[in-house]
């Protein structure tokens, strides 16, 4: 019988390491993977990076929201009508308010006090803007006037750019905690710290819903020449992603173009017709002079749809003890 070639046949001793870190490797791809996808449905699934990596875009988590922009280009194929854009702008205006009027005003600067009834109904459409959780929205902004235009606020387009000021700084690790410690007085209510760690349902209700109602009138009102794929482009990607851009003007735009009534430390101007987009965000040197109110147009003709909403609230009982402009700073504005 003849002798096997040794250089034919391999031990297994040789053969089993190769095989086992194949597989190891393997492995960690998989976990890396689940634990990413993880991390788009569940915000507490942090990844520990070092330092020299806090501060890049995290491409893979970020992949939901470019696949958000993406996703506008369905427009080509879903055509519009006149229900599709009424929908996308009626969405637009519900979810700005609740972003201005309650992340904003009320959870980022306590200006004006309601139920916890109320509070949670407008944490749940602000949600809905895709904008993260009402406790890191409103952490991120206190921090944001803490240090505003200097290196430690990430959004400053005199120090970081325009492009970082405007999409860049969100998507990095640095900045995907939520830090409690900045909201305490938000922290200690369970359903904010829940919409928080999963601030990816409230989008995907929203999604389903538009969706349902495109097919529902598809079936019983084919005159109106809309249907599922149509509402959701147009009601919830189009809707939504003009809605973040309109929102983060006021970190780009609002930091570099416009009038400074006020000589705060920081970059901020008065802007009609980022005021106008944004709901009255827009008067934004008024409000990084007196962020204490709930009014940011200071003058009757400076107009702030926020304002008037809130007005309105009050009236029907809904929210109450909303600050005012003190009499000081309206001397100051009129000059």
């Amino acid at each position: 019988m003849a002798t096997p070639d040794p250089r034919v046949i391999a031990s297994p001793e040789r053969v089993a390491p190769s095989t086992g870190r194949a597989a190891k490797r393997a492995s960690q791809v998989h976990a890396r993977l689940l634990h990413t996808v993880r991390r788009w449905f569940d915000t507490s699934a942090m990844v520990e990076r070092d330092e020299a990596q806090q501060d890049r875009i995290d491409w893979l988590r970020a992949a939901p929201f470019v696949a958000m922009h993406l996703a506008c280009l369905g427009v080509l194929w879903v055509g519009v009508s006149p229900i599709a854009l009424l929908v996308a702008a009626a969405l637009y205006a519900v979810r700005m308010f609740a972003l201005t009027g309650f992340y904003h005003r009320y959870f980022s600067h306590k200006t004006f006090r309601t139920s916890r009834v109320v509070q949670f109904a407008f944490a749940v459409i602000g949600a809905a803007c895709v904008q993260r959780g009402p406790l890191w929205w409103a952490a991120h902004h206190r921090h944001h006037h803490r240090h505003a235009d200097t290196a430690l606020d990430p959004h400053s387009p005199g120090v970081h750019g325009f492009a970082w000021s405007h999409v860049g700084w969100f998507l990095t690790p640095r900045h995907f905690r939520t830090d409690l410690a900045r909201v305490p007085d938000l922290a200690k209510y369970p359903e904010l710290r829940w919409l928080d760690r999963y601030d990816i349902a409230v989008p995907v209700v929203l999604a389903a819903a538009t969706y349902a109602l495109g097919a529902l009138l598809q079936q019983v009102a084919p005159q109106l020449h809309t249907s599922g794929g149509q509402l959701l482009v147009w009601g919830f990607f189009v809707s939504t992603v003009v809605l973040f851009h309109a929102t983060v003007t006021i970190n780009s735009l609002a930091h570099r173009y416009g009038r400074r009534r006020f000589a705060t430390k920081d970059d901020s101007r008065n802007n009609l017709w980022l005021a106008l987009l944004t709901f009255g965000e827009g008067w934004h040197n008024n409000h990084h002079y007196f962020p204490g109110s709930a009014r940011q147009g200071f003058r009757w003709w400076e107009i702030d749809l926020t304002w008037y909403g809130l007005k309105l609230m009050a009236w029907l009982g809904l929210v109450h003890d909303l600050k005012p402009v003190p009499a000081w700073v309206r001397a100051k504005a009129g000059r």
